[in-house]
């Protein structure tokens, strides 16, 4: 096909490509599925195949050139973009014919179509980047502090001897709340509702009030709540509450020695093996969280300063991905999911819009990072992957074998490739730019900052 293509730059990553065919093409286009329809089409007073062409022009002109204009269109696009590679359209963004040419057989047929492109952007600006790192100790507080959590996981509850309720237990109540006349309120009914005193996990907040009632017993709590209560539909209110103690429970706690240890998992001797474990694990969750904040922070900064838009395209798609990903985790269809929040008095619009922001710096930086492994040519060698996989499988306490058959897909495994060269560009980035210290963090606290 002998054609000329032009190229035009517009705002946020947008192409115009203006498409110029020769009218000998367009003319053996049209020739070409003109012979189609005679070979097809009926008419009175014909036979079919033997149609004259004038007779299927008078009756079918517009489809022909219809046709051969759709023809042409999809011919010369596919050529175009087979080679292209700067202004290749994105997946989700189909090229949009501005303005329907007429077709002319005696003329070049001219056409323009618009389209989003991948972002194109130079990363050059790396002044004043500072990176923090949060400093956080594991010592013995943090690994006895896991180890109570252990403890508590593998405590036997069991029904509490005398009953009567006190901090820390395990209760089970029904409760309504009451008018000013001592009536149920309507909707107000709970039952079978169970908590631990102390926890604060109740709606009412309670557990001081119950403190001391024995099982089977029924009490009538007044309580007040400040102004500036953390719950609006209690704040500066005075409750009513009707509250009976259907069962009061402890847990029974496994004590903290070897035997425990080995109770916990088989590959531990004494209790030291475990604590040793312990820290072990806390290391590589402290490690693996702080390289996320730093990769975050410098992300973030690499994106203010070096500015570019998005394809709104590019920005929709993600923004759906994120609806039906929200659909799957509620088992159920995207279509579905906007009735049920439509239902709750929200709208499917209102979330996107709280989603951009978030959106738009994650796809910004993921198309920094995209652009700087390009640009530095950054590769990983069989060696490399071969040293992933060893370090995946110590770190899982599983064999390399395992690993490497988890990685037989060849979907998994380009993320592991994708996720080697990213760790690559970040050790050539924080030797260019400035790491400090951070704040003193608790481990406990580490995992709350975003």
């Amino acid at each position: 096909m002998k054609l000329s293509k032009e190229f035009t730059k517009l705002e946020k990553s947008a192409v115009k490509l203006t498409v110029t065919i020769s009218k000998s093409d367009v003319n053996e286009t049209y020739t070409a599925i003109t012979g189609k329809y005679v070979k097809s089409a009926q008419i009175p007073g014909f036979r079919k195949g033997h149609v004259p062409v004038k007779i299927l022009e008078q009756k079918y002109g517009d489809a022909l050139k219809a046709d051969t204009f759709s023809e042409l269109i999809d011919k010369s696009l596919n050529e175009i973009f087979e080679n292209e590679t700067e202004n290749r359209p994105l997946p989700y963004a189909q090229p949009v014919l501005e303005k329907m040419p007429e077709l002319d057989l005696g003329k070049d047929l001219v056409f323009t179509v618009t389209y989003d492109t991948f972002p194109s952007v130079k990363v050059t600006e790396f002044g004043g980047i500072n990176v923090k790192e949060p400093q956080v100790t594991i010592g013995e507080a943090e690994i006895k502090e896991e180890l109570k959590s252990m403890q508590e996981r593998n405590a036997i509850v069991m029904d509490k001897k005398d009953a009567v309720v006190a901090k820390d237990d395990i209760v089970t109540i029904n409760y309504c709340e009451l008018d000013e006349n001592g009536k149920e309120i309507k909707d107000s009914k709970r039952e079978d509702f169970v908590f631990t005193v102390g926890s604060g996990e109740n709606i009412y907040k309670i557990d001081d009030e119950i403190i001391g009632m024995k099982k089977d017993e029924t009490k009538e709590i007044t309580k007040k709540y400040s102004k500036d209560d953390a719950d609006p539909d209690l704040a500066g209110k005075t409750k009513k509450i009707s509250v009976t103690v259907k069962a009061v429970k402890i847990r029974d706690l496994p004590k903290i020695d070897d035997d425990f240890a080995q109770d916990c998992n088989e590959k531990y001797k004494t209790l030291a093996d475990m604590k040793a474990d312990i820290q072990l694990n806390m290391e590589r969750a402290k490690n693996r969280k702080i390289k996320e904040l730093k990769n975050n922070s410098l992300l973030s900064q690499l994106v203010e300063k070096n500015p570019f838009e998005l394809p709104q395209s590019m920005l929709d798609a993600e923004l759906q991905g994120r609806w039906n990903m929200m659909a799957q985790q509620f088992q159920t269809s995207p279509e579905q999911l906007e009735k049920m929040i439509t239902a709750s008095g929200q709208s499917k619009e209102t979330m996107l819009k709280e989603w951009t922001g978030d959106s738009e710096k994650m796809l910004k930086s993921r198309i920094i990072v995209d652009s700087l492994i390009r640009e530095r040519n950054i590769s990983v060698t069989p060696e490399e992957i071969e040293a992933e996989y060893a370090k995946i499988a110590e770190e899982g306490g599983i064999t390399v074998e395992e690993v490497k058959k988890h990685y037989e897909d060849p979907r998994s495994k380009e993320y592991l490739i994708d996720d080697a060269k990213e760790n690559k560009l970040y050790d050539q980035l924080y030797k260019e730019v400035k790491v400090s210290k951070g704040d003193k963090v608790s481990f406990k606290d580490l995992f709350a900052l975003k």
